[in-house]
C-alpha cells in the first residue's frame, strides 16, 4: 500500500496536539501489525483502536505466549498470535514493541517476509535505526519512535526520527499514528537519547512531584484524596497553560508570584532544596543511561 504524502490534519497536528474523534469509518485503512502487545504495545494499540484510527479488521498483534494471546484478543477484539513472521505478511505497517534485548531476534524472524513497500516503526528504547536496517538486510523503510505512557489517555508525547530509507510520507504516516494518542515531534536521531531522558522517563519524575505535592496537602490538613486531586489537576492545568500560550515557564511562574505573597516563600524553599538542579540532573542521567544502552548493541 502506498503511504500518503499528506494525511488528515485532524490526526497529524503535532503543534496543537489535535487528536481525532471517533467516527463511522477509520481514519485510514493501513493494516498494522504490533509485535509485542505488552505494556507499551498494548497502550498504543488501545489508543489506535479507541481513536478509530485503524479498524479491528486491519489490526493484528503478537505476544510471547498463547494464554497471553487469548487475553489480549478478548480485551482488544483483534487477531493475536505468537508467530511474528506470520503477523507481518499482510501488514502495511509493522510496529516493533518488544524489549530492546530481543529486537534483533524478532527482526531475524520477520526478515524473510518483509518487503520495501512496508514500513517498520520501532519503539524499542536505545535501538538505533541503522541496527534495525542492518538486521533486515534490505532497503526497508524504518522509523524510530519514542512514546511515553500518557499515550494511555491520549496525552502522550512521541519523539520520531527517520531512518536511511524513509520518505516524508513514511514520517507523516508515523505522525498520524502517534498523533492519535498525543503529540509528536520529529527530531534528529542523535537527539533520541535526550528525548528518552526527558519525555519517556519524565512521567516517573512528574509522578514523584505529584506525590510530593499531595503529601504536602495532607501535611497542611487536606484529606489525602482531595490533596491528590488538587495536586493532579493543578499540574494538568499548568501544563495546559504552557502548551496553549507558548509562554516561557519563568514568565508563567512570575504571573503567579505576587510581591511579599505566599508563593515567593514557597519558591524560596524549592530553590533552597535544589529541586530545579535535581530535576535537570535526573533527565541528564536518564539520557546518559539511554545512550549507554544503545552503545551496548
Amino acid at each position: 500500500m502506498a503511504f500518503p504524502t499528506a494525511v488528515n490534519s485532524q490526526i497529524t497536528d503535532s503543534v496543537t496536539g489535535t487528536t481525532p474523534q471517533p467516527s463511522a469509518a477509520p481514519a485510514f485503512n493501513h493494516r498494522v501489525a504490533v509485535l509485542g502487545a505488552g505494556k507499551m504495545g498494548g497502550i498504543l494499540l488501545g489508543g489506535f483502536l479507541g481513536k478509530n484510527l485503524i479498524s479491528r479488521e486491519n489490526a493484528t498483534a503478537t505476544v510471547a505466549h498463547a494464554d497471553e494471546a487469548a487475553r489480549v484478543h478478548d480485551k482488544l477484539g483483534i487477531a493475536v498470535g505468537t508467530n511474528n513472521a506470520d503477523a507481518v505478511k499482510n501488514a502495511d505497517i509493522i510496529l516493533i514493541a518488544v524489549k530492546p534485548q530481543v529486537v534483533t531476534d524478532v527482526l531475524a524472524q520477520i526478515r524473510p517476509n518483509l518487503k520495501p513497500s512496508q514500513l517498520v516503526i520501532s519503539v524499542a528504547a536505545s535501538v538505533p535505526t541503522y541496527t534495525i536496517e542492518q538486521a533486515l538486510g534490505s532497503e526497508i523503510p524504518v522509523v524510530r519512535a519514542m512514546p511515553n505512557t500518557p499515550c494511555l489517555v491520549g496525552q502522550g508525547m512521541t519523539a520520531i526520527c527517520k531512518g536511511k530509507f524513509t520518505t516524508p510520507a513514511h514520517v507523516a504516516t508515523t505522525q498520524a499514528l502517534f498523533g492519535a494518542v498525543g503529540r509528536t515531534v520529529v527530531i534528529e536521531e542523535k537527539l533520541m537519547d535526550a528525548a528518552t531522558g526527558l519525555s519517556a522517563s519524565g512521567p516517573a519524575f512528574i509522578y514523584i512531584i505529584l506525590e510530593s505535592l499531595a503529601e504536602a496537602g495532607v501535611k497542611v490538613g487536606l484529606p489525602r484524596e482531595t490533596a491528590t486531586l488538587m495536586a493532579a489537576q493543578t499540574m494538568l492545568g499548568s501544563a495546559q497553560v504552557a502548551l496553549e500560550t507558548g509562554d516561557h515557564p519563568a514568565l508563567l511562574k512570575d504571573a503567579v508570584t505576587t510581591p511579599a505573597g505566599c508563593t515567593i516563600d514557597g519558591i524560596m524553599e524549592i530553590e533552597e532544596g535544589k529541586l530545579r538542579v535535581t530535576l535537570i540532573k535526573a533527565v541528564v542521567k536518564a539520557a546518559q543511561r539511554a545512550k549507554e544502552l544503545g552503545n551496548k548493541d
